[in-house]
């Protein structure tokens, strides 16, 4: 029984031995170790999202944390920038080559296990290339392009500087900035290469030409001390010569050595006089040639000044002054149909508001009359309708009248034949049937309420012997 409680006891240190072996991570030198989840509290004071470390190891708790890698194996990215805007507004192409890595400061790290764990190398990358456009441009938009062109020490260190500080917030480290060549398409970057060859040449003929001249002075100078030595040695040999003499022949040697002294000052003017002359030959030389590369210069500068003021009034002027002519002309319609609209809408609302006024004074006037006729009828609606009647009753029969009036009869022909009902012949019976068309009074007084009085209905003619019957009118 002890044994077995000891061989358990040994298994179950061996498998907590073994997993917590398996817990211990060691991080490798090309690699940074990110911790996550349960892992205290930072510098700061506040929790920490993550806990990384470069090189060494760290147990992993189970359960409460894990862990992932970073790669620290260098990234290179190509921006090939173009149509960049500089300081002088002249746009440039600037092919850089960027090399950059995940950083190992312990900031950096942070910001990198914030942003960048998961990712794979190719999403790094957009990102990366997203910050070094925008800043390459920054970099460009501050230099003039003889800085960019000239001072790439410059040039790369702004780029590094402002670079390295917004790749840092993403936890990327600037390693390597390399900038293959740099064009732009006026040509003004070819311009300066032409006049900075121009001015190489000229002072390459400069030296040339003070190289020459130099020349010319040191043979000059040669010649006259060649001239000098054997002209002293002449004047010794001839003294020795003339002292093994008789002091007779004194007075010639001293006169030869004057002439000697007389050639050799004679010699030394001629070649300075040459000297002088040579020099001066080269120095107008010079002169020439670097008035003629500077007349060359000013006139191609003038040649793009004048292409430039001329691309610019051909193009942009009359583009700028069309888009302002679209502009008024729009704006114009624009106020026109808004007047045009109010001054329609104003002369409907005028109009609308004038008939309004008229029906409301129409009715109220009618209103007032017909309240005034029922007073008059001593407050009975029925009379004063009657009363209303009996005042348009000319209207009516006038409108009975008019409905016949219009009737033309060019020509009447009548067959009588005296065989006519009730004594009526057939003109009678015509005439009575076109007055019965028109609509009866009788009836119009009955649908109004009314009987039509007795002097209008008129009475038939009877028989001799008979009473006249009463019989109302239609």
């Amino acid at each position: 029984m002890d044994i077995s409680l000891i061989l358990i006891l040994v298994a179950v240190l061996f498998v907590t031995f073994t997993a917590i072996l398996r817990r211990y991570k060691r991080c490798p030198s090309d690699k940074v170790m990110v911790i996550y989840g349960k892992t205290g509290k930072n510098k700061s004071g506040s929790i920490s999202s993550a806990r990384c470390i470069h090189g060494g190891a760290s147990f992993i708790w189970p359960v409460f944390q894990d862990y992932a890698f970073l790669d620290l194996k260098p990234i290179s990215i190509e921006c090939n920038l173009t149509n960049a805007l500089s300081k002088q507004n002249i746009r440039v192409d600037v092919p850089c080559r960027f090399t950059v890595g995940i950083s190992t400061e312990a900031d950096s790290m942070t910001n990198a296990a914030e942003r960048l764990l998961g990712l794979t190398i190719e999403n790094i990358q957009n990102i990366a290339t997203d910050i070094l456009f925008g800043q390459l441009r920054l970099v460009i938009a501050t230099m003039d392009i003889e800085e960019i062109n000239a001072d790439r020490d410059k040039f790369l260190a702004a780029v590094s500087q402002n670079v390295e500080a917004e790749l840092r917030k993403i936890g990327l480290k600037l390693i390597n900035v390399n900038v293959t060549d740099i064009r732009d398409d006026s040509g003004y970057i070819e311009a300066l290469g032409k006049e900075a060859a121009a001015k190489a040449i000229n002072d390459a003929k400069k030296s040339v030409a003070e190289q020459n001249r130099f020349g010319e002075i040191g043979k000059a100078e040669a010649d006259r001390d060649k001239d000098i030595r054997i002209a002293e040695t002449q004047r010794d040999t001839r003294i020795k010569t003339a002292a093994a003499n008789a002091m007779a022949v004194q007075g010639e040697n001293t006169s030869k050595i004057d002439i000697a002294n007389s050639d050799a000052m004679r010699r030394e003017k001629e070649a300075e006089a040459a000297r002088i002359a040579v020099a001066a030959e080269k120095v107008q030389a010079a002169k020439a040639l670097q008035e003629a590369y500077q007349s060359e210069r000013d006139a191609e500068l003038a040649r793009a000044e004048r292409e430039k003021a001329t691309q610019q009034a051909n193009i942009v002027v009359p583009a700028q002054i069309d888009k302002e002519r679209q502009i008024i002309e729009a704006e114009a319609e624009a106020e026109k149909l808004r007047r045009t609209a109010k001054g329609e809408a104003d002369a409907i609302y005028a109009k609308m508001e004038a008939q309004a006024r008229g029906t409301l004074e129409i009715l109220t006037k009618q209103a007032d009359g017909f309240a005034q006729l029922v007073g008059a009828a001593e407050g009975d609606a029925q009379k004063a309708v009657l009363m209303m009647i009996s005042d348009r009753l000319p209207e009516l029969v006038k409108t009975q009248v008019e409905a016949v009036k219009g009737i033309k009869i060019d020509k009447v022909t009548v067959w009588d034949g005296n065989n006519g009902k009730d004594g009526k012949t057939s003109t009678a019976n015509f005439i009575s049937g076109l007055m019965g068309s028109v609509p009866p009074l009788q009836d119009l007084f009955k649908m109004a309420g009314m009987s039509l009085p007795e002097y209008m209905k008129g009475k038939e003619v009877a028989p001799e012997g008979q009473e006249p019957a009463k019989k109302e009118g239609k």
